[in-house]
């Protein structure tokens, strides 16, 4: 099989499993929680590392920013063969129930993007593996982890997010965010909607694990780390995706959980 365009990969460099962060500087921190890490491949946003869990392999390949990029990703590891995805990154807080340093488990997702209504319609919703969830609840809860599993909302426009009224169609997205948040959602991001609606297209096992960035509403926080960013608290994401893979691998040779 040829490279794929985009990620430059083909079925001899994955197994069945990938983890998926958005950031391609977390794939080196990742795949060093991996046995016998390796570089193997990396182009435009798309860094890909190899490592092995229980003789399994495992690459760890960056999405870039957003669903298009992420989708283009997720796609291209299908066609080499991955079937079960764990996503790994950070949000921001939409709840006070989640803190700097919260994990967060979307369950489904509200769907502010349009990428995934090019594989599902819009009313089909963005909804996680429920096997994968548990596992990851489980994973982050026996890591000693302040957890939430629940709604996230994911959007196209970082910017919109942060500064709404300043747009032409601000009111709307405004007032929208004000509802979502009213209704329980815990917190933001930007790629899972967009993930687990190709995973249910395919019929593929995909979850998400976060990690809140940012406290609710809370500007005046003092920062602890570069330009705001909690880059100790990046870790705990990363941690509960490599443990929580384990289990899942370990489930998989012993036969009890399958796709879907």
């Amino acid at each position: 099989m040829d490279r794929t365009l985009h990620i430059k990969l083909n079925k001899d460099d994955v197994g069945k499993y990938a983890i998926i962060p958005g950031n391609p500087d977390r794939c080196e921190k990742i795949a060093k929680l991996l046995e016998n890490p390796k570089k193997i491949q990396s182009n435009r946003e798309h860094t890909t590392y190899e490592g092995y869990i229980n003789g399994e392999k495992v690459v760890v390949c960056s999405t870039g920013m957003g669903g298009p990029s992420a989708a283009i990703c997720m796609e291209e590891l299908y066609r080499c063969g991955v079937d079960t995805f764990i996503r790994v990154g950070t949000s921001a807080s939409t709840s006070s129930k989640v803190k700097r340093g919260t994990i967060v488990i979307p369950n489904a997702v509200v769907r502010m993007e349009n990428t995934g209504c090019h594989y599902l319609p819009l009313e089909f919703p963005a909804i996680a593996n429920f096997e994968l969830i548990k596992i990851l609840e489980e994973t982050s809860l026996s890591l000693g982890y302040d957890t939430k599993v629940g709604i996230s909302i994911i959007k196209d426009s970082y910017f919109t997010e942060v500064s709404p009224l300043s747009k032409p169609v601000g009111y709307d997205i405004y007032n929208r965010w004000v509802s979502y948040e009213k209704a329980g959602a815990l917190a933001t991001s930007m790629e899972s909607a967009t993930l687990f609606l190709i995973a249910n297209a395919y019929n593929l096992r995909m979850a998400t694990v976060l990690v809140s960035a940012t406290n609710y509403n809370d500007e005046t926080s003092e920062d602890t780390s570069i330009n705001g960013y909690p880059f100790e608290c990046e870790m705990r994401a990363c941690l509960v995706g490599v443990e929580a893979m384990k289990k899942i691998i370990e489930i998989d040779k012993k036969g009890e959980i399958k796709c879907k």
